[in-house]
């Protein structure tokens, strides 16, 4: 099994090669012993401006595996290579239905590809449409203000990520985090993926796989039906019988809910049902903008310009002594700020930028964790907390035009759109004091964050950066809970609660992967279809 060489540090601007011949160094290898060796991860250290360099992990191959074994015994900054192996399980047992797959987001795409390629023939719904009539559909709500409440930011192929800086980082340790990244190079996503320790597709690159992955299924025998809804589900005692949707119905054998984090309606439907789901903690805040040279300053001080080095981007939080939290997420270096509403009479917040990451601007996430002491404990309370929000937002601005202000006029207590930076949200700003809009906690928090981020990043305390509000699809505010071991709901034996939506992953990545395992799942258990 390869060996990883860990902490590999390099220069900006060093070449593999060099790279590789330290790593082999370490090691303490001749070159005539390695089978082959390559760099598996990378990742840039800028925690010391005056000592920005890079950091590597190097994959080994040896032509001895016992030699590969005692070498990583004696050493603790080496380790084996985890291999991406996917090997299902697949049952004898017949199934009496169809497998049917609601939302074709990660989760929802990677369940169907697996099923498809083992002989299944899922039936995928997906409210919304396919992606390049999404994609007209969204520009034109961006430009006019149109919103389609069955296809937009939220809804439709690929799911929300699609519109999104298409990051691929996560923190679970599931060894098929690899397998989907190399499943993803296969559909068209660069290659750079497999070894950036941040890796990211941009949201334009991310629909041709998008677009790829749905062709593999549907040449495989799998039907995808677009501006399809779950509307009912007809159960006979614990049995989920038959899905019914936008015109027709179909005999479930297993119906897989990857329905994402904004299926609001389809929520209420399962709770009315009595299908058990509990409410969970989130979070809710603004975006904030900033010039991206501000960015690359804060970081690499003198160094910021440098070609060499990557357009900047951070992550950061702080946490009270009650254990609140305010931090930054879905940060989109070179990015925009996206109007994102799924409802009307409401507005939404969002990030999204290009592969190249090449605009004027940088945003992020800044929000604040929210739990039931917050909104509630009822299990859709949480929901209905976060659309109170943005229905507050949209009375204020009259409009889908975003709540707005500067930095300074937020932390002043007076909203203002003063600036010289440039807001990207398509759709214009409207002033508004973010205490109408949220708890008084919520905007406190901000503040806070704000005094804290400041000290460790100079772009935070500019008080020419802007804020637009609201932003309150971090995650899902409702979780479909499940029995650990079959993936199954605990109300339902044949439901099976997957993904962001069912709040079982929080991205991309560990969506792909929870689809991927709730295939895994289905085909222990049934066969598949002749």
């Amino acid at each position: 099994m390869p060996v990883i060489i860990n902490q590999i540090s390099s220069p900006v601007g060093a070449d593999t090669e060099s790279v590789i011949a330290k790593a082999l160094k370490k090691l303490e290898v001749p070159r005539a012993d390695v089978k082959d060796c390559h760099i598996y991860k990378t990742s840039l250290d800028a925690r010391k401006r005056d000592n920005i360099h890079y950091v590597h992990s190097v994959m080994v191959t040896l032509n001895d595996e016992e030699k590969e074994k005692k070498i990583s015994a004696k050493d603790p900054q080496l380790s084996y290579a985890v291999p991406a192996q996917f090997k299902p399980v697949i049952s004898s047992e017949k199934a009496e239905g169809r497998i049917i797959i609601t939302g074709f987001g990660p989760a929802g795409m990677f369940c169907a590809l697996t099923l498809a390629e083992q002989g299944y023939r899922p039936l995928v719904l997906e409210r919304g449409e396919s992606i390049d009539e999404r994609v007209a559909t969204v520009e034109r709500f961006m430009k006019l203000g149109v919103l389609s409440e069955r296809s937009n930011i939220q809804f439709g192929e690929g799911g929300a990520g699609t519109f999104s800086d298409g990051k691929l980082t996560t923190r679970i340790k599931d060894p098929l985090c690899r397998y989907v990244l190399e499943r993803m190079v296969e559909f068209g996503a660069p290659e750079e993926i497999m070894t950036k320790a941040k890796p990211h597709i941009g949201t334009d690159k991310l629909r041709g796989v998008v677009k790829g992955i749905r062709q593999r299924i549907t040449e495989l025998g799998g039907e995808i039906r677009f501006c399809t809804e779950l509307e009912d589900i007809a159960f006979t005692g614990s049995h989920a019988d038959k899905a019914v949707f936008t015109g027709g119905e179909e005999k479930a054998a297993a119906l897989v809910l990857a329905i994402g984090h904004s299926a609001r309606n389809t929520f209420e439907m399962l709770h009315r049902k009595g299908i058990f789901l509990e409410a969970k903690p989130f979070s809710v805040g603004a975006r904030i903008e900033h010039r991206q040279t501000d960015v690359d300053r804060s970081l690499y001080g003198s160094h910021a310009g440098d070609e060499m080095l990557p357009k900047g981007e951070y992550q950061l939080s702080y946490r009270d002594r009650n254990g609140r939290a305010v931090y930054t997420f879905c940060m989109c270096p070179g990015g925009t700020v996206v109007p994102a509403a799924s409802e009307e009479g409401g507005i939404v917040t969002n990030g999204m930028s290009r592969f190249a990451r090449d605009g004027k601007n940088a945003n992020a996430a800044m929000v604040v964790s929210v739990t039931q002491e917050d909104f509630g404990s009822g299990a859709l309370d949480g929901m209905y907390f976060a659309r109170e929000i943005e229905q507050r937002a949209y009375k204020l601005s009259g409009s889908y035009k975003a709540c707005g202000t500067t930095v300074k006029g937020f932390l002043e207590g007076k909203p203002s759109l003063d600036t010289d930076l440039t807001p990207t949200y398509s759709l214009g700003l409207t002033a508004v004091g973010y205490e109408k809009i949220f708890p008084k906690n919520v905007t406190d928090m901000m503040r806070t964050g704000l005094g804290v981020f400041s000290r460790r990043m100079e772009c935070f305390g500019n008080g020419n950066a802007i804020l637009s509000a609201p932003e309150t699809r971090t995650s899902s505010p409702v979780r479909v809970t499940r029995d650990n071991e079959s993936f199954v709901s605990i109300s339902c034996d044949n439901l099976y609660p997957c993904g962001e939506g069912a709040g079982y992953a929080g991205g991309i990545m560990s969506a792909a992967v929870d689809g991927l395992n709730t295939a895994l799942k289905i085909m222990a258990r049934f066969a598949p279809e002749k």
